[in-house]
């Protein structure tokens, strides 16, 4: 299959140059997925994917244009690049476009090394059958659970190839394996539902579907007769399956496109403070079995760890080449794309630095205040940092989970938020990105 999806793309190239276009990258990805859903005791849904996707980016001049399709037939190939060609001589000029200088192309990375593609043959619908069957069942068996809302199990495939007039060219093929469990506690008003799941990259690693049910239904029945909490400043601690959020909202704001265009609530924080002194967040591209990893981004640029935060310090937004030519720095490998778009600044796999306590330490800290485990919508000002989002959770007096709470809001600003996080030990090592959950004291909640 790598290949043929070579030969695809080289394919796409020729029939740009032959359009008339200046440079050109071209990207292919062959994708097949199978899902299948169970619903108390049923088959729900089979549902079952293959496909080819392609992608051509032309540039004439400083003038660029994309195009993608589905059919990969030559006279298909040919059109495409000459509407691209026609679309690029039409288009603004961008001083910052451009492919990288050979001398910036990845070179050599080792994919068995990365092992992003689970060796072993698809799995059978039937087997994924069983699984999403089995956590059903599992979670049935949690006394107070009333139905289940989906029990699900999944597979996928993706081969993905570049390349582009400078010379590069580089691909690569990645599998996922999920199970997840949504269940249902109580009837009417009073209904409550929460859910777990996991999802790897090769099937050996996931955790029992009997394992995933079981997690689902202790933890939507813990959420009966939930209420609204007290208004007030309260600490309010992240559950680990929400921190990550938090983190997500810094990240969004050190892209490089956000910066670039000055509408980022970090855009003079450069070599600042952030999160206290002791807390760092690695990004590696490199960890082997992880959803995030590649061995080059989507400009052929090598991928390589870096620190984003370092010992609480911003160090480095996220940058493609257009990006950091535009803020007259050097990309940081973090170019992403699909096959209708051109290259923008993208994270992959982040590291939190991790606390020494554990989440029940940091609870018997806390004395009173929210513990949140899902988060209900966002109103995030991306240019001050000002903070609102839905919550549920677990209220907590003295230290200990009194009673179940939802329908509340918390607020505050990202800026004091993420000075003051004080994380426990708790992430999950093979997330893409590995979060603790976190404290924060000092919100503003908004409940009964």
């Amino acid at each position: 299959m790598s290949d043929r999806l070579q030969s695809l793309t080289a394919r796409l190239l020729d029939a740009a140059t032959r359009a008339g276009a200046d440079a050109a990258d071209a990207i292919a990805v062959d994708g097949t997925s199978i899902s299948i859903d169970v619903r108390m005791g049923k088959l729900e849904q089979a549902e079952r994917s293959e496909g080819i996707d392609i992608g051509l980016r032309v540039l004439i001049g400083q003038r660029q244009a994309c195009v993608s399709a589905s059919d990969i037939s030559d006279s298909t190939l040919t059109t495409m690049a000459e509407r691209a060609v026609a679309m690029a001589r039409e288009a603004p000029e961008d001083a910052n476009i451009g492919l990288a200088e050979p001398s910036q192309l990845a070179r050599d990375w080792d994919l068995a090394t990365l092992d992003l593609a689970d060796p072993d043959p698809e799995p059978l619908p039937q087997n994924l059958e069983d699984r999403a069957r089995r956590a059903e069942a599992a979670a049935l068996a949690v006394e107070g659970i009333t139905k289940i809302d989906a029990a699900a199990a999944a597979y996928g495939r993706r081969n993905i190839h570049l390349a582009a007039s400078n010379g590069f060219s580089g691909g690569y093929s990645r599998t996922s394996h999920s199970t997840s469990c949504v269940a249902i506690t109580g009837d009417g008003t009073g209904m409550e539902r929460d859910y777990y799941g996991d999802s790897r990259v090769h099937g050996s690693d996931m955790e029992s579907p009997e394992h995933i049910g079981r997690i689902a239904g202790e933890r939507t029945v813990a959420r009966a007769g939930a209420r609204k909490p007290p208004t007030g400043s309260f600490p309010v601690l992240y559950d680990e399956r929400v921190a990550a959020s938090l983190i997500g909202h810094l990240l969004q704001a050190v892209n490089g496109t956000a910066i670039a265009r000055g509408s980022s609530w970090l855009r003079d924080a450069l070599h600042g403070a952030v999160l206290p002194d002791t807390l760092s967040i690695v990004e590696n591209p490199l960890r082997p079995r992880a959803s995030g990893s590649r061995p080059f981004d989507a400009e052929g640029l090598p991928s390589a760890p870096r620190n984003i935060v370092e010992n609480g310090e911003l160090r480095s937004w996220t940058l493609d080449l257009s990006t950091s030519r535009q803020l007259g720095m050097t990309s940081t490998g973090n170019a992403s794309r699909g096959t209708s778009a051109p290259p923008s600044p993208s994270v992959g796999n982040i590291a939190l630095t991790p606390g020494t306590q554990a989440r029940d330490g940091l609870i018997r800290d806390m004395g009173t205040g929210l513990l949140v485990t899902s988060m209900i919508g966002s109103s995030i000002n991306a240019t001050t940092g000002d903070y609102s989002r839905g919550a549920s959770g677990f209220w907590i007096e003295n230290g200990e989970i009194t009673y179940p709470v939802n329908e509340c809001t918390i607020a505050g600003n990202l800026r004091d938020m993420l000075r003051g996080l004080v994380p426990a030990n708790d992430a999950r090592t093979h997330l893409s990105r590995v979060v603790p959950s976190l404290l924060v004291e000092g919100l503003t909640l908004a409940g009964s």
